[in-house]
């Protein structure tokens, strides 16, 4: 799909006054060099404060940046979803894997939050899923719901259960893991999140569901969110995902080549959702059924 293109806008912060103009573009937006931002500059794609730039620029604190990039054509995702909820105030869906929740990482169209606005043109995610992940995610058609159920979605008052299949078989029938989370290097980004000593608490508890020769598949339950929280804890004790490029032992990126953060190709799956209506306060269970591509390692023993 061919898009038409969109216009990225950020505020310049205090800590880059003084940077030129192109050392500021070939930071935040890491993807492209600078030579490319100049190139960008001459086509006369970004604006600053609304005139347009020439790169040489020093940008000053409270200056808006607009980089006003022309359509492109989108990779391709699988641009469908089931419904499993919806009311007045929710509207609760099954993503497929490949399709990611938000715009970003040349996405724009093909995501989750456009086809579902389509639907429900008001609907906000509650919470978001990687691109690679299928099952469940949440949207609120209300402001209001949406603060209510954001204030609360980290908490034992909603319970969130994943299926994942994991490489190695598992010693053990359950693990309780609490490997902090925080950003390490990573030669392509920069940063990216991963397994920390000095990273933010975090808390999984993973039960052996079926075993192969190979692999383990584990029933997840998320206490905490952090960012591919199962996928670095289920790599923090042995047993990173089945196709996971990025995350390797010990829940960090792999050493040789690690893959981007929304790189496809492992089996991870929000299952079961529940938690009480924002409103009316009735216990909503949600479950979004399992993939195909699961069925294999399920009759796996």
């Amino acid at each position: 799909m061919r898009n038409h293109g969109y216009a990225f806008t950020t505020t310049i912060g205090s800590k880059h006054h003084g940077q030129t103009l192109l050392f500021h573009l070939a930071s935040l937006y890491p993807h492209s060099s600078a030579e490319v931002w100049q190139q960008r500059l001459s086509h006369g794609e970004i604006t600053l404060n609304g005139i347009t730039a020439q790169g040489s620029e020093s940008v000053a604190a409270g200056q808006v940046l607009v980089w006003n990039c022309p359509p492109w054509t989108e990779p391709d995702a699988p641009l469908h979803f089931d419904v499993l909820f919806e009311d007045d105030e929710l509207i609760a869906v099954n993503k497929p894997s490949g399709l990611p929740t938000l715009p970003g990482s040349g996405f724009l169209e093909n995501t989750l939050l456009r086809l579902v606005r389509r639907y429900a043109p008001h609907a906000s995610p509650v919470h978001r899923l990687g691109r690679a992940t299928s099952g469940i995610v949440l949207f609120s058609k209300t402001a209001q719901g949406a603060a209510l159920l954001e204030a609360i979605w980290n908490t034992s008052k909603v319970q969130k259960v994943y299926r994942a299949v994991a490489v190695n078989v598992a010693e053990h029938e359950e693990y309780e893991i609490h490997t902090p989370i925080g950003r390490v290097p990573h030669p392509r980004l920069g940063s990216v999140w991963a397994a920390s000593s000095t990273g933010k608490p975090s808390w999984s508890s993973a039960k052996v569901l079926a075993r192969g020769t190979t692999t383990t598949t584990f029933e997840v339950t998320l206490h905490s969110g952090r960012p591919h929280q199962i996928r670095i804890h289920l790599a923090s004790v042995g047993h990173p995902l089945v196709g996971d490029g990025l995350y390797g032992p010990g829940g960090l990126p792999l050493a040789d080549h690690p893959g981007l953060p929304g790189d496809g190709g492992y089996l991870l799956h929000a299952q079961f959702l529940a938690f009480l209506h924002p409103t009316s306060g009735s216990q909503i269970s949600l479950e979004a059924p399992l993939p195909s591509e699961f069925s294999l390692y399920a009759r796996q023993e």
